[in-house]
């Protein structure tokens, strides 16, 4: 991803990268990109005079992400890494005390609508709808269910008053009865190279709406997490969404 947004970067004229950084043990260290920036691992020298950072990393490498723009003066945060423990959270609050901070699962501009529409939709419905998520991925692909899908969920949820993790149901194996009301079940499918395909299902006793976005490249992606670099900096401090950068209402 970070290759992607490197190479996106280079076409267009409203930004200009300043840094690419890697783990130390990375082969690419000291490479010089196609734009002439030498890959480096050292975050305080990378971050010193960028107006934002985009994040596609690792929950440990992206909380030593934001202490080192803490320590540089607080430079804004584009955070695509998923599986965000506690203790990254935390970091990437305190920056946000300093610097506008984004994390999202997923900065397709097409998948941050279907996660609005489902809100919406699960609002509009209520009870009397069941809820699940179907997500497809390369068979690369590490973790499961992917943070779209669970954040696909979260929207469900909150739009039915829910809180997720109440509700959330990811396996189903054997006897288990019948399902029960207000679950949002979460199903992984994985294979090929797909790049991702995600599908809110509510579904009534007599109806059923889907909802679904098709990735056809993950350069969509990359595309995204640009767009919310630019209009992130120079944002007052506080942690903000992509429906903000898409100008949605908020949740």
């Amino acid at each position: 991803m970070g290759r992607r947004v490197i190479q996106l970067a280079a076409g267009r004229d409203d930004v200009q990268v300043h840094a690419a950084i890697d783990r130390a043990d990375s082969p690419l260290i000291g490479q010089v990109l196609d734009d002439g920036v030498v890959v480096t691992s050292n975050l305080e020298t990378g971050l010193a005079g960028c107006d934002a950072y985009i994040d596609f990393t690792t929950p440990e490498a992206c909380a030593q992400a934001a202490r080192a723009a803490m320590h540089a003066g607080g430079v804004a945060a584009v955070v695509g890494t998923t599986g965000l423990d506690p203790a990254t959270v935390s970091e990437l609050d305190r920056l946000a005390a300093r610097a506008p901070v984004l994390v999202a699962a997923n900065f397709s501009l097409g998948v941050n609508l279907v996660i609005a529409l489902a809100e919406t939709a699960a609002r509009a419905l209520g009870p009397e709808f069941d809820f699940e998520v179907m997500e497809l991925h390369h068979r690369h692909k590490r973790d499961a269910p992917s943070g779209t899908a669970l954040a696909l969920a979260a929207a469900l949820a909150a739009g039915r008053g829910q809180a997720l993790a109440d509700v959330l149901r990811t396996a189903r194996s054997g006897e288990v009865g019948p399902r029960p009301d207000g679950e949002i079940g979460v199903v992984a499918l994985r294979g090929g190279e797909i790049a991702g395909e995600h599908t809110a299902l509510l579904i009534g006793d007599s109806e059923r709406i889907e909802l679904t976005h098709r990735a056809g490249s993950r350069d969509l992606f990359a595309a995204g997490a640009l767009r919310a670099a630019t209009w992130l900096a120079g944002r007052p401090p506080g942690h903000y969404a992509m429906r903000d950068v898409l100008g949605l209402p908020p949740s």
